[in-house]
């Protein structure tokens, strides 16, 4: 799994936008300017970090030993997972669609039709 695939599958959820609001190595992806993942392209391996219901977070922590408490997060709502083959694609994909949600979730509903987020 490398950036690209990332960035292709976090620019394929709605109303989502990039940027590098930390600096050029932190590339950030927002819903309605929320972040719901963020990655340092200098790690290596890559590392993700993705909102976390609290409850999931501590299991997949429990579970994985690449997935540890959010870098530079809240770690009670936050994980950052390292990208080294121990997650499979389609359950990484699921844990950005997880973080994408929990963030829209939180919208206010006026936020969510100006973003066309009803669903």
């Amino acid at each position: 799994m490398d950036i690209e695939s990332i960035r292709g599958y976090c620019l394929l959820k709605k109303s989502t936008t990039e940027g590098l609001p930390f600096g050029d190595s932190t590339l950030v992806f927002k819903v309605a300017e929320k972040i719901f993942a963020a990655t340092n392209l200098n790690d290596c391996p890559l590392r993700i970090t993705l909102k976390c219901n609290p409850e999931k977070a501590i299991e997949l922590r429990e579970r994985y030993q690449s997935i540890i408490p959010g870098y530079h997060s809240n770690k009670k709502h936050w994980n950052t997972v390292e990208i080294n083959g121990e997650i499979p694609k389609e359950m990484l994909f699921k844990l950005i669609d997880h973080s994408y949600h929990l963030v829209v979730d939180k919208l206010s509903k006026k936020t969510k039709e100006q973003y066309s987020l009803i669903f």
